[in-house]
């Protein structure tokens, strides 16, 4: 017989939260948001952008001395020279941190400049968006158009660009009561190998999409990149685009090249090439946790629309102060981007607050620690179903967190949750 306890863990999917898509067309959700809040002023997104480079030049002036600093005599008779190497190491790893942020929010400035969110000039959205992104090898009209394309397209599994979850039959997994199976043979690993993975997928993933296609649309031919004015992501008309945004990025090689002869490949590492890794790694977390949640719906078909794709995604709490300050709230007011990507960063926080009164429980937010949630976001969110046009993340146990409503659950008779309603 089955304890109680042992009752308690078992799991039903009737006994799932369920799900409704919204309801409302993007014009409705337009009209709840106050019309000054689109306004695009260019001086006050310049003056964001002139902060930003200044902090930027103030912490690499002070990080000048700290290698002068702690390698002094003094220092070394004030500290022991073994107590001074670690005071040196340590002075540096607050400059990675802080100048990572730094380089991050001015990599944000290029992103509002792709959506055209910095100004109502087009011509300035470019310039400034081609300098700052170039200076931080990303290819921005190339990246621009496939981004576009994700925004167009957030949530439909068809379609969308990026973060596009795995089906059941992608991993091998076989269907709930075809055969006996364990889901730890299929997704069981070491913590460890977890760890590995997860690192190498906050250091790599946006070199590697922007490489090889890593995380994008999985129907895109072998070799679709970001770097060939024929690939399948552009379009004729966009290739001259997408040759000025490699002249961009092979001046940056140039650059990087002269200063490593110049001055010593370790100092450009240790001045630029870390905290421009960490821009990498911030970007990369807070758009994965933007879009991967247990709790976040993916479409398929006619249930997909770009209010519904712009509502699956949850703002978080990210870094705190610090994430609002040095990151423009970029992570903290994600939603209200996907729904008005032209809407400008300063404007997200007030125009958040009215989306969120208008569509109700449609609007997530996350205070949950973030390294956590990256944590058990990719352990959790691991696969999804092939049938269905509504879709949520399944877990390693094959287990979701919610489920849809009645009238868009999977009618196909061997789908797990049409083998429920049977009961």
């Amino acid at each position: 017989m089955t304890s109680p306890t042992e009752a308690k863990q078992v799991y039903s999917e009737d006994h799932l939260p369920e799900f409704t898509p919204m309801p409302w067309t993007l014009s409705e959700i337009r009209a709840a948001i106050p019309a000054h809040f689109h306004v695009r002023k260019t001086w006050k997104g310049l003056l964001y952008l002139a902060r930003d480079l200044a902090m930027a030049a103030v912490v690499w002036r002070v990080a000048l001395h700290i290698d002068p600093t702690f390698r002094s005599e003094a220092m070394l008779q004030y500290l022991t020279p073994h107590a001074a190497e670690t005071a040196r190491w340590c002075a540096w790893a607050v400059y990675w941190w802080f100048q990572g942020l730094i380089f991050t929010g001015v990599w944000v400035i290029g992103h509002e400049c792709g959506h055209g969110a910095f100004s109502a000039s087009k011509r300035v959205c470019d310039i400034v968006g081609f300098i700052t992104h170039t200076l931080l090898w990303t290819p921005y009209f190339s990246w621009q158009i496939s981004h576009h394309r994700h925004h167009s397209n957030h949530a439909s599994m068809e379609r969308d660009e990026v973060y596009v979850p795995k089906t059941r039959s992608d991993l091998g997994i076989p269907k709930e009561g075809d055969v006996a199976f364990d889901y730890e043979d299929y997704l069981g690993d070491t913590p460890i190998y977890t760890l590995f993975m997860l690192v190498r997928q906050q250091v790599l993933a946006f070199p590697a999409y922007l490489l090889f296609n890593v995380s994008g649309q999985k129907g895109y031919p072998k070799w679709t990149n970001h770097f060939d004015p024929k690939s399948v992501l552009f379009t004729q008309r966009q290739r001259d685009a997408v040759i000025l945004s490699n002249i961009g990025i092979a001046f940056m090689v140039w650059v990087v090249t002269e200063a490593s002869r110049r001055w010593g490949a370790s100092e450009v590492v240790k001045f630029y090439g870390i905290p421009w890794l960490l821009v990498t790694h911030w970007f990369i977390m807070i758009t994965y946790l933007h879009h991967t949640d247990m709790e976040l719906p993916h479409y398929r078909n006619s249930q997909w629309n770009f209010q519904r794709g712009a509502a699956a995604t949850v703002d978080r709490n990210f870094l705190g102060w610090q994430g609002r300050f040095f990151l423009h709230d970029v992570a903290h007011f994600h939603v209200i981007h996907h729904f008005f990507p032209m809407l400008p960063f300063y404007n997200g926080a007030e125009a958040t607050g009215y989306l969120k009164t208008f569509i109700g429980d449609h609007y997530r937010y996350s205070d949950r620690p973030v390294f956590q949630a990256l944590w058990e976001s990719y352990n959790d969110c691991q696969f999804v179903e092939d049938e269905g046009d509504v879709l949520f993340y399944r877990d390693r146990k094959g287990q979701a967190r919610v489920r849809p409503a009645t009238p868009f659950r999977a009618q196909t008779s061997d789908s797990p949750l049409a083998q429920q309603d049977t009961f």
